[in-house]
């Protein structure tokens, strides 16, 4: 079954073992005592590693932009939901290895667990290839992670919702965004809170989170797609 995935990332493992330890989540072992591997979270500390080593020298010797600048873009494209979203387009899910419960929760927690899978694959490629190994990594995220580069710049995806939001609404109509909470529910462990962003007092959007910040965030991605912008 791994031999299927490893086609899927187009590459060829010496020791196939250490692709399935790269999928495998603790909480798998708390069901399996009998589980020969480790989990993933050594080769994901690796894996990091050589993923912002490989994009840090990509963006170093092909642009000339400020420092700044290129740090925004590297956290665009490293960050745990770009991760999340490459391994699905992948098809890593369906080889994850985990617990029962970890199996159900299909939402933020899933994304998680994939960003990490990815890391802990690159750290094992990196690995398994032993003397090649840097270069089998650098092929592997110049054509699953740096691809996503250009799309990043264009749409200005290296900046966080709000502003982008702000950005738009002043350039297209002259309006600086505002945001109101309008509600706030659960106990004080266990918010949750829903807020609009308005252009004027219009309201453009609205976007739920556990702190009024997140709930910004969302509402700002969500008066993103609702201007097309």
């Amino acid at each position: 079954m791994l031999d299927d995935l490893a086609k899927k990332l187009g590459v060829k493992f010496n020791n196939i073992e250490l692709l399935q330890q790269a999928v495998t989540h603790r909480s798998y072992l708390n069901e399996h005592r009998s589980y020969k591997l480790d989990h993933n979270e050594r080769l994901e500390f690796l894996g990091d590693a050589v993923l912002e080593l490989v994009v840090t020298e990509y963006l170093y010797k092909n642009f000339p932009n400020p420092e700044g600048e290129m740090t925004n873009w590297r956290a665009a494209l490293v960050n745990g939901e770009m991760l999340a979203k490459i391994a699905g387009r992948i098809g890593v899910e369906e080889y994850l290895m985990m617990s029962r419960g970890e199996a159900k929760d299909t939402g933020r927690a899933r994304q998680y667990l994939l960003a990490n899978a990815f890391e802990a694959i690159t750290g094992a490629l990196y690995l398994d290839q032993g003397d090649k190994g840097y270069e089998k990594c650098r092929d592997f995220i110049m054509k699953n992670v740096v691809c996503e580069l250009p799309d990043i710049i264009k749409n200005k995806l290296y900046m966080d919702p709000k502003s982008r939001f702000q950005e738009e609404a002043q350039d297209k109509v002259g309006v600086t965004p505002s945001y109101r909470v309008l509600s706030e529910i659960g106990p004080d462990h266990d918010k949750k809170f829903t807020v609009g962003v308005f252009l004027g007092d219009e309201m453009i959007a609205k976007g739920e989170g556990s702190s009024k910040q997140e709930a910004q965030r969302n509402a700002a991605e969500k008066g993103l797609e609702v201007k097309g912008w």
